[in-house]
């Protein structure tokens, strides 16, 4: 017996000594929903699934191709067609956990979808204490061509995980939430994905993940992602409420597509702003979000962008290599649109390389800057570094699903760099 069985059994073994009385139920491709959901009469949908659910308990997705079909939508509502709806919570200590059957990769194929004039979520969360795991979701499509947006997730719960995620090849957004709290995005992959129905084709709406909490939805955090070859940004943030953390993510090639055809934005890690917005709309206090050990890597605008925020950001221990700009600071004044130089920012050991701008839109004065790369004014070569062959960057990741380990810019041991910490 492999390492991963026992620890599935050993999983097993520990809800029933808990005490918890939890059920598992199993999804498969050649399930049907009038079974009661055992391994050996596994149900056909998640949705089916939820009906079965309460708190504690484990619904297991077997392998294969999941071919979704308009007649699976569970809830038009307005503007939207949500095709997995899941609206029942877990509970703290109890959760509900959606995930892919040990050793098995279940594909969500959306598009078969294209509902017209509506606005597609393959799956739309609204409840809480729920943790995804391992599920890939591919082909969400866009069918209306003037201003609009499709997403793979959409959270608007609380307390949930989406772990080991991977949303590609598709029309819409990674992963999308504007409401809900203490939510972790973990180890998750949004890619080769772009719109090319809606306003001008280029996608300008599509990015890998979006982050836009409304107000009172805190601690939200994104760890271990990556996000490449999305028609728009990376990641956003922008016309947060509060305030949004990223560690340890990856950002590289947004705004191109696969043939790196300029799409949209390009932005690796677009860090706030509010637009337009008049000053009786924004927020008080603006949010400061937190970018810190991440990678941007030629992103076609900015590799880390503060985007017209309003007051600075926390960036710390950055990378960044060949973007448009590496690391671009604009703010702009609350009280009207005007764009101003950054004030406000922290930023420690930040290192960017080969930018054709290393650093822009920044007041040194009104900002704190320490052991930057840009602001030491460091000389580097390629040979200062131990890799920078980017092929590297869409390695296979860990079986834990952690990112690999691949050393891309970092400075050799020795290095008389290397002792700042970079």
């Amino acid at each position: 017996m492999n390492i991963k069985n026992k620890i599935f059994l050993l999983f097993l073994l520990l809800i029933k000594l808990s005490g918890v009385s939890a059920t598992t139920f199993y999804v498969a491709v050649n399930g049907s929903n009038s079974n009661n959901g055992s391994i050996s009469q596994p149900f056909a949908t998640i949705q089916r699934a939820q009906e079965a659910v309460k708190p504690g308990d484990t619904v297991y997705i077997r392998g294969g191709v999941y071919k979704m079909q308009e007649e699976q939508i569970a809830r038009k509502e307005r503007i939207w067609a949500f095709v997995n709806y899941l609206d029942k919570s877990g509970k703290e200590g109890a959760p509900i956990h959606y995930w892919a059957y040990p050793n098995e990769k279940p594909l969500f194929d959306f598009s078969g979808i294209k509902a017209e004039g509506l606005r597609i979520t393959a799956f739309y969360v609204s409840g809480s204490w729920i943790h995804f795991k391992g599920l890939e979701v591919t082909g969400v499509q866009v069918t209306i061509k003037t201003h609009t947006q499709s997403e793979c997730f959409e959270n608007q719960g609380s307390n949930n995980i989406y772990e080991m995620l991977s949303m590609h090849d598709g029309m819409a957004i990674g992963f999308y939430l504007v409401k809900g709290s203490d939510n972790l995005v973990l180890n998750c992959d949004a890619y080769n994905n772009w719109d090319p129905v809606s306003e001008n084709g280029k996608g300008g709406n599509t990015d890998g993940f979006g982050c836009h909490p409304s107000e009172g939805s805190k601690r939200n955090k994104f760890y271990g992602c990556r996000a490449w070859f999305n028609s728009d940004d990376g990641y956003d943030v922008i016309s947060s409420h509060e305030s949004v953390s990223f560690e340890n993510c990856w950002a590289f090639y947004n705004g191109f597509g696969t043939d790196f055809k300029s799409l949209g934005d390009g932005n690796g890690f677009k860090g706030g702003g509010y637009g337009s917005r008049a000053a009786n709309l924004i927020p008080d206090p603006v949010p400061r979000h937190t970018i810190q050990f991440c990678l941007a890597v030629r992103n076609k605008a900015n590799g880390f962008y503060s985007n017209h925020h309003i007051s600075g950001s926390n960036w710390f221990n950055n990378s960044a290599y060949k973007n448009g700009t590496n690391f671009n600071m604009l703010n702009r004044l609350k009280d009207n649109v005007t764009d101003v130089p950054g004030y406000g920012h922290v930023m420690q050991n930040n290192i960017g390389y080969k930018g054709r701008n290393e650093l822009q839109n920044i007041d040194k004065a009104q900002s704190s800057l320490k052991n930057n790369s840009f602001d030491m004014e460091f000389n580097f070569s390629d040979n200062d570094f131990v890799t920078l062959d980017e092929a590297l960057l869409k390695s296979p990741r860990k079986p834990d699903g952690s990112l690999p380990d691949i050393h891309f810019m970092k400075l050799k041991p020795g290095n008389k760099w290397a002792s700042l910490g970079y």
